[in-house]
């Protein structure tokens, strides 16, 4: 174990520790480390705490089965205070939700995912009124040709100098995906866990 890992406590000195999912990045729950609580969770791979109430350490989950297992952990400027970034095993709230903030542990890719939801929501409104819904009436086929219409349209301004246009058709090719995707009851992230899963593969091949 390296020194450096441990050099931010000054005996039983105890810090901030705050738990992020590694894959999603939701932070899930703030704890306190001293050294030998770091030391432990570097040494089992499961997230070990300082507990103030307890006057112990507590690995968590070691009642709920809900463990933390370690990834990595980073010390912030001042060396006062760690990011650790873990992979969950079931809700990490003891009230039983993914956060102890309440919020959902699900990936979020800024404007992107409040787009798919805007999408979803579109579905419902009335054809007159909604292209997302006239699309979605007229089915997978018509949705599934508009998306290679756009991806034609991207390659034609792809060659051309205009970046606008490229970046208007970009913007088009890639809500008739998101709209494809939900037609085909997918998501962004359906489609982001495979990229990861064939990168992790190929790594591992």
């Amino acid at each position: 174990m390296n020194d450096l890992d441990l050099r931010g406590f000054n005996n039983d000195e105890l810090i901030p520790a705050i738990i992020q999912d590694g894959s999603t990045k939701t932070v899930l729950m703030l704890g306190y480390m001293n050294r030998e609580a770091l030391e432990h969770t570097l040494e089992t791979r499961k997230v070990t705490f300082y507990s103030r109430s307890k006057q112990r350490l507590w690995t968590k989950g070691e009642s709920s089965k809900n463990y933390l297992n370690y990834l990595s952990h980073t010390w912030d400027c001042d060396r006062d205070a760690l990011l650790l970034e873990v992979q969950p095993e079931g809700p990490t709230c003891h009230k039983g939700t993914d956060s102890c903030w309440g919020a959902e542990n699900q990936a979020q890719y800024g404007f992107l995912t409040e787009l798919e939801g805007i999408i979803t929501s579109r579905l419902q409104e009335d054809a007159s009124s909604s292209y997302v819904a006239r699309m979605n009436q007229k089915g997978l086929d018509k949705i599934a040709q508009k998306v290679g219409e756009e991806a034609v349209e991207v390659v034609i301004a792809a060659k051309n100098t205009d970046q606008n246009d490229m970046l208007d058709e970009s913007a088009d090719l890639l809500f008739h995906f998101l709209l494809l995707l939900n037609k085909k009851n997918l998501g962004l992230d359906d489609v982001v866990q495979r990229l990861s899963q064939r990168h992790h593969e190929k790594r591992e091949a």
